[in-house]
């Protein structure tokens, strides 16, 4: 992927760039974001621009073996860490990013701006957590031992370096501190709060920002016809559940938990929950005079601009604060009909 390929964030991608041409390059760099807005892609325009034979204007050429195999996602000295679990698609006891390296290149190269629910289901992982374990520092360590194949950066990227547990990181500590010459780390994450402190205090952090309405329409139009239709699903079970709130409807509300309980798996009751989410937060954005911010689409803007009047800021916050719970309590299998139910009947209250 160019940079010229990368919707929005534009500065961004200057920036990096300028780093790549200055030969200022951090060997370690964490890129956070709001899921969606594009920090895989920037990462993967940069590591194409790194190794790129004939870099012109501030991007990569596009025409190189190296930016061929960086569009298949095939080169031989950039590797791929993402939290996976045992499934279906791998027979692996102790499965790695390797085990599904497949069905990640092809979700990426299909669409960079991919979730991660999306990419739960693309490794057939949809009802369980991923991690980031042990045996994928292990495995990171071995490979970037190795002479670099083609002479230029060997990258490593991690997708949700969250979801690492403190054992791997404490093996990766060292090769992150002091990697080989040539050797950089893009860590990808949605919640730099919850990355382990002893992996973010080594980084040069990023601020990948909130793309524009007319930008998020455009990353809308990329996604396949089954990512529409779910965005679409979710967007009226939302729409349902707000409108029946503000018009003090109890029992329409409660039939809209019904409907979340119903989701087909766990990871789409927690998809589910972090749609709701980004919509609340689009709320917050209009209360606050932000609608750039807000990326809400032509369409959507009387429903949002609505519901940013009938809510105080206060409901704002507490109910993130409450999805955020039923998003915790599901992964420890507590009855979603209970956690939905409860989390509904809070909305109401807080309103």
């Amino acid at each position: 992927m160019r940079f010229a390929d990368v919707i929005g964030n534009e500065r961004v991608a200057q920036t990096l760039a300028a780093m790549a041409d200055s030969g200022r390059v951090a060997h370690a760099m964490l890129l956070y974001e709001n899921e969606g807005c594009g920090a895989l892609p920037l990462a993967l325009a940069y590591i194409q621009y790194l190794n790129c034979a004939n870099p012109t204007g501030g991007d990569s050429c596009g025409k190189c073996l190296s930016c061929k195999q960086m569009e298949k996602l095939i080169h031989p000295d950039v590797h791929f860490v993402f939290p996976v679990n045992k499934g279906p698609k791998s027979s692996d006891d102790k499965p790695t990013s390797e085990s599904y390296i497949k069905y990640w290149r092809e979700l990426a190269v299909a669409d960079p701006y991919f979730t991660e629910s999306d990419l739960q289901k693309a490794i057939g992982i949809e009802s369980k957590n991923g991690l980031i374990a042990v045996a994928e520092a292990k495995s990171i360590i071995s490979k970037l031992s190795l002479t670099s194949v083609a002479d230029g950066y060997k990258a490593v990227v991690f997708y949700l370096p969250e979801k690492m547990n403190q054992e791997t990181a404490n093996r990766l500590l060292k090769m992150v501190e002091e990697p080989p010459e040539k050797t950089i780390f893009l860590f990808i994450t949605h919640a730099p709060e919850k990355v382990l402190q002893t992996i973010f205090s080594r980084c040069q952090s990023v601020r990948v920002l909130p793309l524009t309405k007319e930008e998020a329409e455009l990353v809308k139009a990329r996604k396949p016809e089954e990512d529409r239709e779910e965005y679409n699903r979710f967007s009226d079970l939302f729409a349902d559940l707000m409108n029946a709130i503000v018009s003090r409807n109890l029992m329409a509300a409660l039939d809209c938990s019904e409907q979340m309980s119903a989701l087909e798996s766990r990871e789409k009751q927690k998809a589910f929950c972090t749609f709701a989410s980004e919509c609340i937060r689009k709320i917050y954005m209009i209360q606050q005079n932000l609608p750039q911010i807000a990326q809400v689409s032509q369409e959507e803007q009387e429903f949002y601009s609505r519901m940013a009047a009938c809510c105080g800021k206060s409901f704002c916050h507490r109910t993130v604060t409450n999805i955020e719970k039923v998003v915790a309590m599901i992964d420890r299998n507590v009855s979603s009909k209970i956690l939905f139910c409860d989390l509904v009947n809070r909305m109401f209250l807080s309103l």
